[in-house]
């Protein structure tokens, strides 16, 4: 298989793959119709933990995690194209954060995109891991971890690539990746900054029609 086609074929099944929704099927499972009605209006983990709980939540977590390492190794043993499992990695957290199957409304790609650095480098998934469980821990924020997380993960895998260590594609995701993370977290910067970020489970409450 060429480069263009394999790199095709990583970034459409890397898309379907990360626009499963999770959130929504174990929020069915659990008897909440949509859990985008609740609390942030999210597909992803940490609303589901506010609305579903903990058992769910990790159902959830494990799902969108799953997708993300998924997409990225389909391009890496199925393709055996760097672009490929690099842009597929990419193209799940978009899935997530975009998925064909919600309506275009899914998560933030937290979760899908630590699957993705998991299965890229995982000395980058563990410095994210400990980054996060750092912050959380001291400041009880769930958006704060993750917009950190990601940045680490974003600089340990570009160092990698620095070192020659890993592919210079996977440079491209890291940057693309941690863009989409942080711009899906531009609302929650804000709400950093000014003071009004609710901390870890608190914020499941129903949502207002129309809330965005």
């Amino acid at each position: 298989m060429t480069t263009p086609v394999a790199v095709a074929v990583g970034v459409i099944i890397g898309y379907l793959v990360g626009g499963i929704p999770f959130g929504l099927i174990v929020g069915r499972l659990a008897g909440i119709r949509d859990v985008r009605e609740y609390g942030s209006g999210k597909i992803g983990f940490t609303n589901s933990l506010r609305t579903l709980g903990i058992k769910w939540a990790i159902i959830v977590v494990v799902g969108d995690i799953t997708k993300g390492a998924v997409a990225v190794l389909i391009g890496r043993l199925l393709l055996d194209e760097p672009w490929a499992a690099a842009l597929a990695g990419v193209a799940a957290v978009f899935g997530h954060i975009y998925p064909v199957f919600a309506g275009f409304r899914g998560g933030r790609g937290v979760s899908t995109a630590f699957g993705a650095f998991l299965a890229v480098s995982p000395p980058a998934a563990l410095a994210v891991v400990t980054f996060s469980l750092v912050i959380l821990y001291l400041f009880r924020y769930a958006s704060l971890m993750s917009v950190v997380g990601v940045f680490v993960g974003f600089v340990v895998v570009v160092s990698l690539v620095a070192t020659h260590n890993l592919a210079g594609p996977y440079a491209v995701f890291a940057v693309l990746t941690m863009l989409a993370v942080e711009v899906s977290h531009r609302g929650n910067i804000r709400r950093l900054l000014a003071g009004t970020e609710p901390k870890l489970g608190q914020g499941g409450t129903r949502r207002a029609p129309g809330a965005s």
